[in-house]
C-alpha cells in the first residue's frame, strides 16, 4: 500500500527540506525556551531541544554524503528552495561548502550566546564543548561532502576523456 504523503519522502531533496524544517524549529524553539521560560523547565527544555538540533544535524549531514554524485537530484537546500540552477562543474563546490560554514558560524554563535545567558559554571563549559564540537563534526562532514562531489566530477572527466577500448584487439598479447 502507497500512502501519498510517505511517497512524497521518497526523494532525497524533499526529505532535507523536511529535516532542515525541524530543525529550524527546534533551534528557534531551543533559543525561545532558553531565553523566555524561567526555571528548570525553561533550562530542561534549552538542553533538550538543543540536543535534538544537534542529533538531527549530524544525521543529515553523514546521510548526506551519500548524495553527492554528478547524478543526484539534491544540491544543498538553498538550491532547493530557490530553484537555482548552481553547481560545482568546475570541481570543489566551494559556493554550498561556504553556506555551510556560515550556517555553522551562526547557529553555533546563537547557541553559545545563549548557552552563555542560560548555563552557568560546569555546564557551560559542557555545553561549549558539545556545540564546538557538533560544529567541528559538521564541518568535517560538509567538507568531505564538498570534496565527494569534486572527486565524482574529475572521475566523471577522466572517463570522459578516455580512448573507447571497446574496438581494441581483445586478443591476449602472447597471441598477437
Amino acid at each position: 500500500m502507497r500512502l501519498a504523503h510517505v511517497q512524497s519522502l521518497e526523494e532525497f531533496g524533499t526529505r532535507s527540506l523536511v529535516v532542515h524544517g525541524i530543525m529550524v524549529i527546534t533551534f528557534a524553539n531551543a533559543v525561545l525556551a532558553g531565553l523566555f521560560v524561567g526555571g528548570e523547565i525553561g533550562l530542561v527544555s534549552f538542553v533538550a531541544l538543543l540536543n535534538l538540533t544537534a542529533g538531527l544535524w549530524i544525521a543529515h549531514s553523514i546521510h548526506s554524503l551519500g548524495n553527492v554524485g554528478p547524478d543526484a537530484e539534491y544540491r544543498g537546500v538553498i538550491n532547493e528552495l530557490f530553484e537555482t540552477s548552481e553547481g560545482h562543474e568546475d570541481g570543489f563546490d566551494t559556493g554550498r561548502f561556504g553556506r555551510l560554514l556560515a550556517l555553522i558560524a551562526a547557529v553555533t554563535a546563537i547557541a553559545l550566546l545563549t548557552s552563555a545567558q542560560v548555563l552557568s559554571g560546569a555546564i557551560f563549559s559542557i555545553a561549549v564543548v558539545a556545540v564546538g564540537a557538533v560544529a567541528v563534526v559538521t564541518a568535517i562532514v560538509g567538507f568531505l561532502i564538498a570534496l565527494g562531489a569534486a572527486y565524482d566530477d574529475a572521475e566523471r572527466a577522466t572517463l570522459a576523456s578516455a580512448p573507447d577500448d571497446r574496438n581494441a584487439d581483445s586478443r591476449p598479447v602472447a597471441d598477437r
